[in-house]
């Protein structure tokens, strides 16, 4: 059989803020998918992108003081950055503000305008009379108009799934402002999607690309009745690509992000010398798409619309998975269960989630919990005590024996392993990790007892016994290898050690067939610790959100109200204010945090070789290198407080009302870094 060729997707991370370990529920189980497919010798290509458009970044920007540009290439540097410490490769990570999207989506626009597709109606919206803005569906929240559930986003419905318009929300607000919004009017273009009914019809129930409870569920909800019009547009101001036949309107981001997945493509392909077409307009290229099930409708009635319209491929297959919980409980930053890749990887090693993962993941669309005490359990008893085991009690002897020339009796123990490969590949390819890790755990549950019985650390003691014991390590070290090979695609990095102690890196999955024999053993290194319940627990502790502080809230009132309509603080005497130990400081750098609204981030110099690294709210009133070189007063004695950016390890001073009126207190240049101030 010819290899395969395939490309592979996951949903576009949005380029407003970090990954999390929700997130990363998709993207490592796209990985794992995409390492096996590699290893049994399939031609797979990866590719993904940062999502960088909508109001959501405009605004942002705008906030921060900084441009669109500035803010995305950030946020795709840091999440490129927590993907490659979660060992998820990607063959190509572009960006949807590059030149080929822009492209494509033109592309694209001119096939639905040439179908007849495109309409142009003047629509009520919802405009923020404070922020001066029409509002994106992302920044209103009230009532779903069909269920009634509250707190429901602008577009679509946690709840009951429906989609709608912004303005049939019951008692909308805004979420920049809080104000209610005004209706306003606005010219906007839709793609008439019911034009295609007939074909995402036969497409949903026949085509094979969902999974049955998906297609159920499109057909019962959404194809019963007549599909409404998708407004494609979004009014100036906005952050996005212009339509060249609508000037001044913009693709909305749904539009073009999807399209990402295609100019992702083509940067890869003009990398490697490859035409765009064999991989988007070819039968013998299987698209597989990796998404949650929050984003269910866009991608299996908008884009496959949009798909078939541009005569491009449409998709093999939709894997749509679950949300993920933390003991039982939607994740949240007050508790902290929404801990960031960035946070995890301080903690932890990244094969500890990797493996959790596997262990949930299924081919249904099933929400999946985080237990603290099952995740401690699972890495714990399968990979340290069951599999790492195997190697760890054996290879230190194997390291001065080598393996044995032949492969010795073990009671067909690698003959079972190996014929399990197919069943355990057959779980892989259809998603089912979770069976994948119960069928390589019985392996590892067969394998530690021959270890048990035969006891290699006694037989090292007996010099008559050395022949036994070269023969119990290759056993031993076989059977470890047969598991890591298996483990390959959720473990890369275990994979990397075994074959660096056995001397053959692991490569294909046929490996599994043939044991290594008459080849030195390399000094045994460690491979994996125990993970540990309390160090767990310090990592939600030290998630959980912590108010940004503004020096200038210390102090100030912000309003014009009487001070009596702001409670004094508790009384404090003379000698409570002097233990503050206020220093000059001299600002050494200074950076924007691209996760926070109000903080820049400050090196501060106390003289000599004592650094402080210090968060302040004064993003507003302050660029960063307006600052550098200035000498501040600091409150140098402030107990180090953790923030979800860092550790803060004090307190620069400032006086003025807020936002932008903030003014660093002045310092004689005549002073010295770490010279008190009385």
């Amino acid at each position: 059989m010819s290899p395969r060729r395939i490309l592979v997707t996951s949903a576009l991370p949005y380029a407003n803020g970090p990954i999390h370990i929700g997130h990363l529920v998709e993207y490592i189980q796209t990985d794992i998918w995409v390492r096996f497919q590699k290893l049994i010798g399939n031609r797979c290509v990866y590719v993904c992108a940062d999502d960088t458009h909508g109001t959501a970044i405009m605004i942002r920007a705008r906030q921060e003081g900084r441009s669109e540009e500035d803010l995305i290439a950030a946020m795709q540097q840091a999440h490129e950055r927590d993907f490659a410490g979660f060992d998820i490769q990607f063959d190509n990570y572009g960006s949807t503000h590059c030149d080929e999207n822009r492209q494509l989506c033109g592309q694209v626009w001119q096939s639905l305008r040439d179908a007849d597709l495109i309409v142009e109606r003047e629509i009520e919206q919802l405009y923020d009379p404070e922020a001066n803005t029409f509002l994106a569906d992302r920044f209103v929240r009230g009532t779903c108009p069909k269920c009634h559930s509250t707190n429901q986003p602008g577009d679509n419905c946690s709840k009951c799934g429906s989609t709608y318009s912004p303005a049939d929300l019951i008692d909308p607000k805004s979420t920049l402002s809080g104000a209610t919004p005004e209706v306003r009017a606005a010219k906007h273009l839709f793609v008439q999607l019911d034009k295609l009914h007939g074909f995402l019809s036969e497409w949903v129930a026949n085509s094979g690309a969902l999974q049955s409870e998906t297609a159920n569920y499109l057909t019962g909800h959404f194809l019963k009745d007549e599909l409404r019009d998708w407004d494609i547009s979004r009014p100036a101001p906005y952050f996005g690509f212009e339509i060249p036949d609508a000037p001044g309107n913009y693709w909305y981001v749904w539009f073009d992000a999807p399209i990402g997945y295609i100019a992702s493509t083509q940067q890869w392909c003009e990398k490697h010398g490859e035409s765009l077409d064999d991989w988007w307009k070819s039968d013998q290229t299987e698209i597989h798409h990796f998404i949650g099930k929050d984003i269910t409708y866009f991608h299996t009635l908008f884009w496959p619309g949009m798909l078939k319209s541009a005569g491009l491929s449409l998709p093999t297959k939709v894997h749509i998975h679950g949300f993920l919980t933390v003991g039982g409980e939607k994740m949240s930053k007050s508790t902290g269960t929404l801990v960031t890749a960035e946070t995890f990887l301080q903690h932890h090693d990244p094969a500890y989630l990797r493996y959790f993962y596997a262990t949930k993941l299924t081919p249904r669309v099933e929400d999946m919990d985080l237990g603290l005490e099952e995740f401690v359990e699972k890495v714990n008893s399968d990979l340290v005590g069951k599999v790492v085991n195997l190697a760890s009690r054996t290879a230190k002897f194997a390291g001065k024996l080598g393996l044995s020339a032949e492969y010795p009796e073990d009671g067909g123990l690698f003959e079972q392993a190996a014929a399990a490969g197919d069943e355990i590949a057959a779980a892989y390819e259809a998603c089912d990790y979770a069976r994948a890790m119960r069928q390589i755990m019985e392996l590892a549950d067969r394998a530690n007892p021959f270890v048990e019985h035969a006891k290699p650390w006694e037989m090292k003691k007996d010099p008559e016994r050395q022949t036994e014991l070269q023969d119990v390590c290759t056993v031993a070290l076989n059977l470890f290898r047969q598991l890591a090979i298996y483990l390959s695609p959720v473990l890369p990095r275990l994979a990397e050690q075994c074959g660096e102690l056995m001397g053959e890196p692991i490569t294909s999955w046929q490996q599994c067939r043939t044991p290594l024999v008459a080849t030195p053993v390399a000094p045994f290194k460690h491979m994996m610790k125990r993970v540990q319940l309390e160090d767990l627990k310090k990592m939600i502790e030290e998630s959980k959100e912590q108010p940004e502080v503004e020096t200038s809230q210390a102090t100030f009132n912000d309003s014009d109200q009487p001070l009596k309509d702001e409670p004094l603080a508790e009384e404090i005497t003379i000698d409570d204010f002097v233990k503050v130990d206020l220093r000059v400081a001299r600002i050494v750098s200074a950076e924007q945090v691209p996760e926070a609204n109000k903080l820049l981030k400050l090196t501060l110099s106390l003289g000599g070789e004592e650094r402080r690294q210090v968060f302040a709210g004064i993003k507003a009133a302050y660029e960063p290198e307006q600052l550098v070189g200035r000498l501040v007063v600091m409150a140098a004695n402030l107990k180090p407080r953790k923030m979800r950016f860092g550790l803060s390890e004090g307190m620069v001073t400032a006086a003025g009302p807020g936002k932008s009126d903030v003014f660093l207190l002045g310092v004689d240049e005549g002073a010295q870094p770490g010279q008190r101030v009385h």
